[in-house]
């Protein structure tokens, strides 16, 4: 679904993809873990173009995704079917949790209004927010505004999610409800690929663990062999000081 080949980039001088070369497979969970500073961010928002390489080929579906042929619409229709969940929500505060969650069906695929409602009610419900559709972002703890930012990701019924860093801007309490929601599109064979630091959802939703520092995957694992019996020496620093605190 994601393939990555020697994917280089670079911020002025500073090397922030270092030569990357994998894939994400249909139907896999990728959680991709590392200190901070290590290109993690970066290398998810190559995927739908949010930033540009300097080298290499990124391919989405079969398609190239940063192809300088690729015209603005091109790239619209693309980045229509991957879903994309931030840390800070980015929902639009002045339209209601309903609005901001049948606005793109209905602006990029034509959907009729009442057909848009329905689909997003049912999305509510899935994420347990159907009781909030008339609810305006600020009036929506972070948790809630998160759920909702993943909701309205699904309502393009993407082929793959990406979720870059979704609960590190959240309360501790909040955490446990939007990782819920992702363990259930795991459980639905979403093909995901994640940014985050929440240990224990890698270990127990993840199919592979990718390991980054200083913008190269150094390693790339199971859950149980990374956690249990990681190789590399960065990464073996990296676990043993997550446990040490």
């Amino acid at each position: 679904m994601i393939q990555f080949s020697q994917v280089n980039k670079w911020y002025g001088n500073y090397h922030a993809l270092n030569d990357i070369t994998a894939e994400v497979k249909k139907g896999e969970v990728v959680v991709v873990c590392g200190p901070s500073g290590s290109g993690k961010s970066t290398l998810i928002r190559t995927v739908n173009r949010l930033e540009n390489i300097k080298s290499g080929q990124l391919l989405f579906d079969g398609h190239d995704v940063q192809s300088r042929t690729n015209t603005s619409r091109e790239l619209n229709r693309l980045r229509s079917r991957i879903g994309f969940v931030f840390q800070s929500f980015n929902l639009f505060p002045h339209l209601s949790v309903l609005e901001n969650i049948t606005l793109s069906p209905m602006r990029i695929h034509g959907m009729k209004r009442g057909l848009a409602r329905e689909k997003a009610m049912q999305l509510l419900d899935r994420v347990g927010l159907a009781n909030k559709a008339g609810a305006y972002p600020a009036q929506l703890s972070g948790g809630q505004q998160q759920r909702v930012a993943i909701a309205r990701a699904l309502a393009m019924e993407p082929p793959a999610m990406l979720f870059d860093e979704p609960t590190s801007a959240l309360d501790p309490e909040m955490v446990g409800e939007v990782l819920a929601v992702m363990r259930g599109l795991a459980d639905e064979g979403m093909t995901m690929m994640c940014v985050t630091h929440e240990m224990n959802f890698a270990r127990e939703v993840a199919d592979r663990v990718w390991f980054m520092d200083a913008g190269k995957i150094l390693e790339t694992a199971a859950p149980r062999d990374f956690f249990n019996a990681p190789q590399h020496p960065r990464a073996q620093r990296f676990l043993s000081d997550l446990r040490s605190h």
